[in-house]
């Protein structure tokens, strides 16, 4: 199929680009790299009236160190992240994005604003306690990561708001470990742990709507569990959901085990 009609906007600010979404009225939509929103349009399952290419928005592609933290702007592509050193758990995560292709497309922006509850780098900003910077018509405020995924496909940006940046702080110690089928398909389960501050948070992915804090996995670490005790009380807290791809029961199962293989890939809670 081909998209349905609709006005093609090039902004060359940010600002320019909040004017657009602004008057689309809540029917605009945000282009960058292109590779969530594209089949959608191809397939009419998105009809915007607006389309806003944000791609030659200068001051967004930029990768930085920022004090204890990496500043990632929301243009930068996923193939930049994978081969960035600065931040070592971005771009393990990021090889695990797709294929080339994509890669080489995607952007973190993206990514986030799609809200894919199976994607890498929500996972990633969750357990890094990761801040959003969202440019809107009230100015500029920022998210955590947390905060901004609602559900499935869904965040709390608003109709007019834009991505601009995103600062993921530098853990000591992480692990990530992604199950999926074939490389560069979705992943059934992500689990990435990362140490930020002395304190272990761990995020598991494609078992709900959103990516989930195990903060039961968490507690048991605190009070002196091993990592195979961390996994279960993570796995016990879970909720998956189940599709055509696995039960509930398989998720939490699957889940449990990546848990346990992530907090030994970061030499947490013994050899699990």
């Amino acid at each position: 199929m081909k998209c349905a009609p609709f006005e093609y906007v090039r902004p060359a600010s940010v600002a320019d680009a909040m004017a657009a979404l602004a008057e689309a009225d809540g029917d605009g939509k945000v282009l960058a790299g292109g590779q969530s929103l594209v089949p959608l349009l191809a397939l009419r399952l998105a009809r915007p009236a607006v389309l806003v290419d944000v791609n030659r928005v200068p001051g967004l592609d930029a990768v930085a160190r920022d004090g204890d933290a990496v500043q990632v702007g929301a243009l930068v592509r996923h193939a930049a992240l994978a081969g960035q050193t600065l931040h070592p758990l971005i771009a393990e995560a990021a090889r695990w994005i797709g294929h080339a292709a994509i890669r080489t497309r995607g952007t973190a922006g993206g990514s986030l604003a799609h809200a894919d509850p199976a994607a890498e780098l929500p996972a990633v900003a969750v357990a890094t306690g990761a801040t959003v910077t969202v440019a809107g018509p009230d100015g500029e405020r920022t998210v955590a990561a947390e905060d901004l995924f609602v559900g499935a496909l869904v965040t709390s940006l608003g109709d007019a708001e834009l991505i601009t940046g995103v600062r993921f702080p530098l853990p000591d110690r992480w692990g990530f470990v992604e199950f999926a089928r074939r490389h560069g398909d979705f992943a059934l389960v992500t689990a990435v742990v990362a140490e930020v501050g002395g304190e272990v948070r761990i995020a598991v992915g494609g078992v709900g709507s959103v990516p989930a804090r195990a903060v039961a996995g968490e507690r048991t670490l605190a009070e002196g569990g091993t990592a195979a005790d961390a996994a279960a009380a993570a796995g016990d807290a879970l909720e998956p959901t189940g599709d055509l791809h696995g039960s509930p029961r398989y998720r939490r199962a699957l889940a449990v085990e990546m848990v346990r293989r992530a907090l030994v890939r970061a030499g947490i809670g013994g050899p699990g």
